[in-house]
């Protein structure tokens, strides 16, 4: 299996950022890691190894990114307007840094953003923020009002990042014109502790006739890797 590993300080954030590339070839995957998890995370969690067949056959390539959520949504240090200022300068590093990159190495017209818990969150809020760019998501176990993390701090910038929030009041026709082409899939379970995000977010995008996926396993322990490990065989 091709292993690249890739940093540089990012112009956006103003400090070094880490990513492992997996594979040589298909649908490009951005992979977001868990509350404040590192872009090794989906590697040691045995993720890849699940994915080991179709990255080898060429039908999957694998982007996993870092994360800041340290300093962003769970950096109870500053305030909140700071901390969700952080967030879009770690959207601005995804689109205009890391990107780029990827299109180097991978020219497949499709895009697909995955996360699991606070991962499925940034997955499903950069497909839905821009989906001209990500044309499919895959969130797993995905928290999506996250607006607790901002301690009743609340403006402009906080509405359109909280999916839950801004989805309701959509009605621009550029972007319904490219959710109905777009994939989006909504995998958790009855013993998650997202169950009730995910179904909230399946209302409100069925309300808006957006074309989606929600998948409810009956398994033990849903919000835990070796559920993740099979829904991602399964949807991805």
């Amino acid at each position: 299996m091709v292993r690249e590993y890739h940093q540089w300080q990012s112009s956006r954030l103003g400090r070094p950022m880490e990513l492992l590339i997996f594979g040589h070839a298909g649908l490009p995957v951005v992979v977001f890691p868990t509350s404040g998890g590192r872009f090794f995370e989906f590697e040691d969690r045995g993720m890849i190894a699940e994915l080991s067949g179709k990255i080898d056959a060429g039908q999957v390539q694998i982007f996993c990114v870092d994360s800041v959520d340290n300093e962003s949504w769970y950096n109870r240090q500053v305030a909140p307007r700071w901390r969700i200022a952080r967030h879009m300068q770690y959207e601005d590093y995804i689109l205009s840094e890391v990107l780029p990159l990827l299109r180097q190495k991978n020219q497949d017209a499709h895009l697909v953003a995955l996360g699991c818990s606070f991962g499925g969150y940034h997955a499903a809020n950069i497909a839905l923020r821009h989906p001209d760019i990500f044309t499919g998501m895959l969130s797993m176990s995905g928290a999506f009002d996250i607006s607790s993390f901002l301690h009743n701090y609340y403006d402009q910038d906080c509405y359109f990042n909280l999916p839950t929030h801004y989805m309701p009041n959509m009605n621009d026709p550029w972007f319904f014109e490219r959710y109905s082409r777009n994939k989006y899939v909504l995998a958790t379970g009855w013993d998650d502790q997202c169950l009730g995000q995910n179904q909230n977010l399946d209302r409100i995008l069925s309300s808006k006739g957006i074309p989606h996926q929600l998948h409810i396993w009956d398994s033990h322990n849903s919000h835990d890797w070796p559920t993740w490990k099979r829904m991602v065989q399964e949807y991805l």
